[in-house]
C-alpha cells in the first residue's frame, strides 16, 4: 500500500509540473492549507524568489475574522494577496493549488484574489 505522504507529494509534483509548463513567464500563486490557517505566496520561478505573501495570520485579517480555517478568512487572504501583488506590480499569475482539491477554502482564496483584481 502506498504511503500517504508519498502519494500527496506525487500529486503535488504532478500539479506543479503542469502549472510551470503553462506559466509562460508568469509568477505562481502557491497555496498551503493547514487545519487552522491558509497561506498564499506569489513566487517567481525564474529566480526562485517569493514576491508577495499573505495568510490568515496577518494582522489585517486576524482582526476581521473569528478563526483562520473558514472560507471567509480564505477570501480575505485572497483579497490581501491581490492587493499586495498590485503594489509589487504583479497583475497576472498562474494558480498552483498544490495537492489540494479546488474547492472549499482553496476556491475561496482564489475567488477573493480574482475579486480584488488578480488575473489567472
Amino acid at each position: 500500500m502506498a504511503n500517504r505522504n508519498n502519494t500527496t507529494n506525487r500529486r503535488k509534483a504532478r500539479v506543479r509540473k503542469a502549472v510551470k509548463a503553462r506559466a509562460s513567464g508568469r509568477p505562481r500563486l502557491s497555496v498551503f492549507r493547514s487545519d487552522k490557517n491558509i497561506y498564499a505566496q506569489i513566487i517567481d520561478d525564474s529566480t526562485g524568489n517569493t514576491l508577495v505573501a499573505a495568510s490568515t495570520l496577518d494582522g489585517d485579517i486576524k482582526s476581521k475574522i473569528k478563526k483562520g480555517s473558514s472560507q471567509e478568512a480564505a477570501t480575505e487572504a485572497g483579497k490581501l494577496i491581490a492587493e499586495r501583488a498590485k503594489k509589487a506590480k504583479v497583475s497576472e499569475v498562474v494558480f498552483d493549488r498544490g495537492a489540494y482539491i479546488f474547492h472549499g477554502r482553496v476556491k475561496a482564496l482564489a475567488d477573493g484574489a480574482r475579486e480584488a483584481g488578480l488575473k489567472f
